[in-house]
């Protein structure tokens, strides 16, 4: 497969990011999409036809770990040919419109997150009765297959967080910290169940209003300054890692701040000591072979997983595999 420059990627996603309510599969806007791809040097490995492909994520506005995401879901459907529009919202309820409104658009094949798999049920069902192929990816793994999609890509979350515990043990910790930043997230929940599973000290689950970072910070702090036994704060997503190295500052905590997640920030901190470990589930990973198993689908009625989820981590990543990673983080891939 050709690779491509960072400043080539960066063009295809400002030439392929549209809406869904802006999307069309006329053949004038089909031209008009291939005419910005090859502006911005894409070049399709494919002669298939130019299927739409819409990915809806639970994200919200600002979340990095989304954007990498995207970065591979946009390299596979550059390589595969396809028209990719990408969607998001927080609340579960808007999701699932978002879904609804790519079955109305008459999409080629669906991409979805199962953060709150109860308010997406219905949705992918509708997709399904259409004939839409559905593919779920990152999150919702236990329930994909009995939501009808093709297959899962991402990590275990139980799984990882059992990884998690077991890293803590071996670095000797007593009492862990495990930070949610979204209620009712399935996959956050089954992190820190899995690291309570496998820790052999102490787990406790501190709730968090992710949307704001100062919120977040003043929480940690003040759990930190109360238990001094804490020695081991687990954040679950990249963003927060930092912010629990400020709130360890603020608390003049000595506990080891350990993050689920990866990019160019978390490395750096790694490399330099900061972190004491991160687990790597290999985002652009999951939105690359998304895209590619869809395109598979489609055109040779291909299947993944033999029933099971297309696992992309958990990695964990020290000090020592930092550096050599820290490459990849900075050109938004990893």
């Amino acid at each position: 497969m050709a690779r491509f420059p960072t400043w080539a990627v960066i063009a295809l996603a400002g030439a392929l990011s549209v809406s869904l309510a802006g999307c069309s599969s006329t053949g004038g806007k089909r031209a008009e999409d291939a005419r910005k791809a090859a502006a911005a040097q894409g070049r399709a490995a494919v002669n298939t036809p130019r299927w739409t492909f819409a990915m809806i994520t639970h994200s919200g506005d600002g979340d990095t770990f989304w954007d990498i995401v995207q970065s591979g879901a946009r390299q596979a459907a550059v390589k595969d040919n396809i028209n990719f529009l990408y969607s998001h919202d927080a609340e579960a309820q808007q999701q699932a419109q978002l879904v609804d409104a790519a079955v109305d658009k008459k999409v080629d094949g669906i991409i979805v997150t199962l953060a709150k798999p109860d308010a997406l049920k219905a949705a992918v069902a509708r997709a399904e009765k259409a004939g839409i192929p559905v593919i779920t990816v990152n999150s919702g793994s236990a329930e994909s297959k009995a939501f009808g999609a093709l297959t899962h890509v991402g990590q275990d979350e139980a799984v990882a967080g059992e990884a998690v515990g077991e890293e803590l043990n071996r670095r000797g910790r007593k009492k862990a910290l495990c930070v949610l930043h979204e209620q009712g997230n399935v996959g956050h929940e089954q992190r820190c169940a899995g690291v309570a599973k496998t820790f052999s000290g102490k787990v406790e689950n501190l709730y968090v209003d992710g949307t704001s970072m100062p919120d977040v910070q003043s929480a940690i702090g003040a759990k930190l300054q109360a238990d001094k036994s804490v020695d081991a704060v687990v954040t679950l997503g990249a963003p927060y890692a930092d912010t629990a190295v400020k709130a360890k500052a603020d608390a003049g905590s000595g506990a080891e701040i350990d993050t689920f997640d990866l990019n160019a920030k978390v490395a750096a901190e790694l490399q330099d000591g900061t972190l004491g470990f991160a687990v790597d589930q290999q985002p652009y990973l999951q939105g690359y072979e998304a895209v590619d198993l869809l395109w598979l689908h489609k055109y040779n009625g291909d299947a993944l997983g033999g029933g099971k989820p297309v696992l992309t981590g958990p990695q964990i990543v020290t000090k020592d595999q930092a550096a050599a990673l820290a490459e990849y983080t900075k050109r938004g891939t990893r």
